[in-house]
């Protein structure tokens, strides 16, 4: 179908770090957005995030599909401990995280900025 794309969100999120949607997917393909990203995140215990965001330049939202995952703040944590528990953060926030159990979340960050990754 033209204009339609169906797929796995396990299968397309391991191909990309986890990112389904948003300005790295090439130009043409329907996940292509220069407006916003899509993260499929499979995280297993005790995972972290390599380092803290650095001048964070998105808004965000992180929404927990299973397991228990801690969000770090500046000013505190959050953690989401139950099936649709969601975080909304704005831009200059930055933030880090752990998997406090084996976790899946979806993460959407606006706008999709080029040159943007954690190493």
């Amino acid at each position: 179908m033209d204009g339609v794309y169906v797929g796995s969100a396990e299968a397309d999120a391991a191909g990309d770090r986890g990112w389904l949607l948003g300005h790295f997917k090439p130009e043409g393909d329907l996940r292509h957005s220069d407006d916003v990203e899509i993260k499929w995140g499979v995280h297993p215990r005790g995972e972290r995030r390599a380092r803290w965001t650095d001048g964070e330049k998105r808004d965000a939202l992180l929404v927990l599909i299973s397991g228990r995952f801690r969000l770090e703040f500046p000013e505190g944590n959050v953690v989401l401990a139950e099936r649709g528990d969601y975080v909304v953060w704005r831009r200059g926030v930055d933030h880090s995280w752990e998997a406090e159990d084996d976790s899946v979340v979806m993460t959407v960050r606006w706008p999709s900025i080029p040159g943007y990754r954690v190493p």
